[in-house]
């Protein structure tokens, strides 16, 4: 196969490949718009019947994400994100993994549904989480 065939085939290689994936496919969302505008602070977990699930100090909003794990080190995947909600897969090596949806109601509450497994056993979360004062 002489130089210039080579370099044809490669060319019309190269362009297919650049054809097959449409711009931005396969680019994961980036951080919701949402969490930039949720209040740091003190923050309060409740589940069915007003139940108190879990109290945080807020600093980083996406802990939301996790409420089954906690402040617990998980890496996190933004699936969906708009102004309203999001929706994001987390893995904690060795505890468990979940996937939440949290929707925005102000920037002091916001809606939480969360399901997966903590421990080896399934888990189903649903909870109002609400800021209600500073950390301290």
């Amino acid at each position: 196969m002489t130089r210039f065939a080579l370099a044809s085939y490669s060319a019309l290689f190269g362009s297919m490949l650049f054809l097959a994936v449409p711009g931005g496919a396969a680019q994961a969302p980036g951080p919701s718009p949402m969490l930039t505008r949720l209040e740091a602070g003190r923050w309060e977990l409740r589940g069915q019947n007003n139940g108190l699930l879990r109290a945080i100090c807020l600093g980083n909003p996406i802990l939301l994400a996790q409420p089954q794990h906690g402040t617990t080190a998980c890496t996190r995947d933004v699936v969906d994100a708009d102004e309203g909600s999001m929706t994001v897969n987390y893995v904690c090596p060795g505890i468990g993994r979940g996937r939440t949806t949290i929707r925005f109601e102000t920037p002091r509450l916001v809606q939480i549904d969360s399901q997966g497994l903590d421990r080896g056993m399934p888990f189903a979360l649903r909870a109002e989480a609400r800021r209600v004062g500073a950390c301290g």
